[in-house]
């Protein structure tokens, strides 16, 4: 808490000033809780979308503090790109790719979640007794100009970088070209598999050669089924079940495994029993029954 404190007492005091003015002390007091109910959302609310709406808020706070410390290139420069710019993107991005807590319920390593919060606890240590020794004997310089190189100004920060850090600035434009790139090449679906794009005309000539296990879709239940469910095999005209019409998926049903044949049928098959017995009648062999296996009686 103490760090906190002088970090307070740090940013609220104007260069060259031993007294914090009213105005500053109540933009800090006002602003510092904020900025850190913003941070603390941020890690502990549950959906992603609005933990990126607090880390917006964190950001305004920022900018409004190096706005008070007259660091105006700084201050206009977290609020329009970090704030305007970057997160409203990622926001954007969270919210066209549907991201839910829902989706972290699940641990991918065991014990990830212990590990980071010790991590996190002495990463918090560490910086706190390191800002506490750099404040300890801090010398406040005098107030600098603003349109000087050293006073934070536009010209001043553009002259070192594009003189004394000409180097580095290029390193880190070519670092975010590539990880736009790479982005871009992940967000691609890898097309390796798939092979070189065809035409319509192409994938019709390759269904009917012969390409395909068959030209056209599976049939389906049919006018000799008993019910229209996809449950339900397709009849042939025999009667029999089409084996192309079970899913692979779905498991038929046991009534339509044992499917009569149709009636018309059933009633030809009885008209043609019927002509063979009156032609035997008029042959003179008289009526012959047989039995299931066929033998006559």
């Amino acid at each position: 808490m103490t760090s906190f404190v002088e970090a307070g007492l740090v940013l609220a005091q104007t260069p060259g000033q031993e007294a914090v003015t009213a105005g500053e002390a109540a933009a800090f007091w006002v602003l510092g809780p904020l900025a850190v109910a913003g941070a603390l959302g941020m890690v502990f609310v549950r959906n992603a979308v609005h933990s990126a709406l607090w880390l917006v808020v964190t950001m305004l706070t920022l900018g409004v503090f190096y706005l008070i410390q007259n660091a105006s290139f700084l201050g206009f420069t977290q609020i329009i790109v970090y704030t305007g710019a970057v997160m409203m993107l990622f926001l954007f991005v969270l919210m066209m790719a549907g991201k839910d807590s829902s989706d972290a319920l699940v641990e991918a390593l065991r014990g990830q979640r212990l590990a980071a919060a010790v991590f996190g606890v002495g990463f918090a240590v560490l910086l706190s007794a390191a800002l506490v020794r750099s404040l300890r004997d801090t010398q406040f310089a005098p107030p600098l100009d603003p349109t000087s190189p050293e006073g934070g100004g536009a010209g001043g920060l553009g002259e070192l970088i594009f003189t004394d850090y000409l180097f580095p600035f290029e390193l880190t434009a070519a670092l975010l070209i590539v990880a736009g790139l790479a982005g871009i090449v992940l967000a691609q679906r890898d097309k390796r598999d798939e092979g070189v794009k065809r035409s319509q005309r192409e994938l019709v000539e390759a269904r009917f050669r012969g390409e395909y296990e068959r030209p056209s879709g599976r049939p389906g239940p049919g006018v000799f089924a008993t019910g229209n469910s996809v449950a339900t095999p397709a009849l042939l005209p025999d009667g029999s079940i089409a084996e192309d019409s079970l899913s692979d998926l779905i498991e038929s049903t046991p009534t339509a495994r044992r499917v009569s044949p149709p009636g018309w049928m059933r009633a030809l098959d009885s008209a043609e029993q019927a002509e063979g017995v009156h032609g035997d009648e008029g042959d003179g062999a008289g009526p012959s029954t047989t039995d299931d296996e066929g033998s006559e009686r």
